[in-house]
């Protein structure tokens, strides 16, 4: 009786006992299995230890995945952390590629499983094409994902500095941030532009605090080298201004520092804003005007509500030596130029008009610089990040810094220049320290005061608005009115101001300004009038 018996063959593991079509079949559902699963193709119709092998790896990978995505949506500010550190990039470099390579090894083991040549010739070409698109779509994303993060990470690499990160000193961060004019007109670097973020580590509030260039008489902390060169403060009349003490550093004085100092003159205008502001400040970053420029088309623009009519230089009109062009007041989008020149404008107004816009651009670009954007734009960010001047930020700091910018773009942001017009018109000239340093403490105070009344608040169950409101007033009180505008002497035809409380003006017709009106007065020589109408464009806010 006992005949032997005998499995079934399994037309998977052997296509010869099945017809062209289900060959046909089994070569598509086989590539399928690969794409989504892979390894699985390989258990049921090939070889099972490299199948196994496969899957495993696949689940794990799948389980990272699920994990990612609950950890992205409990706080997604951690995640980006690792994504902005060094070391994480390079293990999901060598993770993405070793992935693609067994990928790949995984589609060439398919094929041969599904035997090609078995195939009716038709099929067979389809079959190879379909293989070749799902390489492309598989391992070639990754390969390409894994260029992406080595670029970004040789940017940072490149760009910040070696060493630990830093910890918040009295609850905030505390970073200087200076513009650097170093074209081939000028003799040196000049930080025209200077400022100091100062933040706050757990709620993302941000003071603005912008020291105007011709600031006379700053001083330097007490540790600083500077100090002993300049004991009550770097001041020697006009010459001894804010802008030049990078310079006087370098040129003069740049033994005195350690030799751990990378930068000396960032160095000095870093103790500077110490000394003077009375924050400790840790860490810089220099930005060229290049490199805001590429910065700002890297986000895809920047977008503020400008208040009023803001001049720039461009092509000369025909018949004229006039290139003065204007940006109208409402909302714009700038591009990277654009932006540059609506920060550095000055023509018929001043620095302090500049330095206001400077401070909008500013927070408008910090709000613009949210986790979805640098996922978005990561490639352009990452290569204007190139264009840094430099910074000492050490790279294991971005990770609580990209953390930390998700909260500061969503918080109100306060604002205070070092002159006018939140101080007397001439307080760059004959600064007051005591006063100045009150000024600051009382604003971060105020931050604060706004947090605890928030909590109070919704403890004792008060509705939100309430809460709201009290943090939007907190803020309101961080700008000072603006300055009068100067008196200027009467011009026949002069343009009337509108009866509405804005002191909009229009023309002598009654009709709006435009830019071509504009242009026409300057023409004519009015540049008085087209002062008058220009002193309202410091006025901007972040929409």
């Amino acid at each position: 009786m006992g005949s032997a018996s005998h499995r079934a063959p399994s037309p998977l593991r052997q296509p010869e006992t099945i017809s062209a079509p289900q060959r046909s079949k089994r070569a598509l559902i086989l590539v399928l299995l690969t794409i989504f699963f892979p390894g699985s193709a390989q258990l049921i119709a090939g070889n099972r230890k490299l199948g196994r092998l496969a899957v495993s790896i696949t689940m794990l990978c799948w389980a990272a995945i699920i994990g990612i995505l609950a950890i992205y949506f409990i706080d997604r500010s951690i995640l980006l952390g690792w994504v902005a550190h060094p070391n994480f990039q390079m293990f999901l470099i060598i993770v993405l590629g070793t992935l693609a390579v067994g990928w790949f090894i995984m589609f060439i083991n398919t094929l041969v499983i599904i035997r090609p040549k078995m195939l009716a010739p038709g099929m067979r070409a389809i079959v190879t094409i379909f293989t070749l698109a799902a390489v492309v779509a598989t391992s070639g994303v990754f390969i390409y994902g894994a260029s992406i993060l080595n670029t970004g990470r040789e940017t940072i690499v490149s760009v910040f500095d070696e060493g630990p990160a830093f910890d918040p000193v009295d609850g905030r961060y505390n970073i200087a941030v200076f513009g650097a004019d170093s074209g081939s007109n000028r003799d040196g670097v000049r930080t025209d532009s200077v400022a100091l973020l100062s933040v706050d580590a757990k709620t993302g509030k941000t003071l603005l605090i912008s020291i105007p260039r011709n600031f006379q008489g700053a001083r330097f902390s007490d540790d600083s080298p500077m100090k002993q060169f300049w004991p009550d403060g770097y001041n020697c009349g006009d010459e001894c201004i804010f802008n030049a003490i990078y310079r006087n550093a370098v040129d003069q004085h740049a033994d005195a520092f350690p030799s751990t100092v990378k930068n000396v003159g960032a160095q000095a205008a870093m103790d500077a804003l110490q000394g003077t502001t009375g924050l400790t400040v840790q860490g810089y970053v220099m930005v060229d005007m290049a490199g805001f420029e590429q910065f700002v088309d890297a986000l895809g623009g920047v977008t503020i509500n400008s208040g009023g009519w803001v001049p720039y230089n461009g092509k000369r009109y025909e018949n004229s030596t006039v290139r003065t062009h204007w940006f109208a007041p409402g909302t714009q989008t700038f591009t990277g130029k654009q932006a540059l020149w609506f920060a550095r404008s000055r023509d018929f107004t001043d620095d302090y008009h500049r330095i206001k816009r400077q401070q909008c651009l500013q927070q408008a670009i910090i709000k613009q610089f949210t986790p979805q954007t640098i996922l978005t734009n990561f490639t352009s960010i990452m290569s204007a990040g190139e264009q840094l001047v430099e910074t000492n930020i050490p790279a294991g700091q971005l990770g609580s810094f990209v953390s930390l910018a998700e909260k500061v773009s969503s918080q109100p942001m306060a604002r205070l220049t070092l002159g006018a017009p939140d101080f007397p018109r001439n307080f760059s000239t004959y600064p007051k320290f005591d006063e100045l340093q009150e000024r600051i403490q009382t604003l971060i105070a105020k931050q604060s005061e706004s947090d605890t009344k928030k909590t109070e608040k919704s403890e004792s169950t008060k509705k939100s608005e309430d809460s709201s409101k009290s943090a939007e007033s907190s803020e309101s009180a961080t700008s000072s009115a603006s300055e009068e505008s100067d008196d200027s002497s009467d011009i026949n035809n002069a343009p009337k101001l509108s009866n509405g409380s804005d002191q909009e003006f229009t023309q002598p017709d009654g009709s709006p300004i435009t830019e071509e009106y504009l242009v026409q007065l300057e023409m004519a020589g009015y540049t008085t009038r087209i002062s008058q109408i220009a002193a309202n464009n410091d006025e901007c806010s972040v929409p």
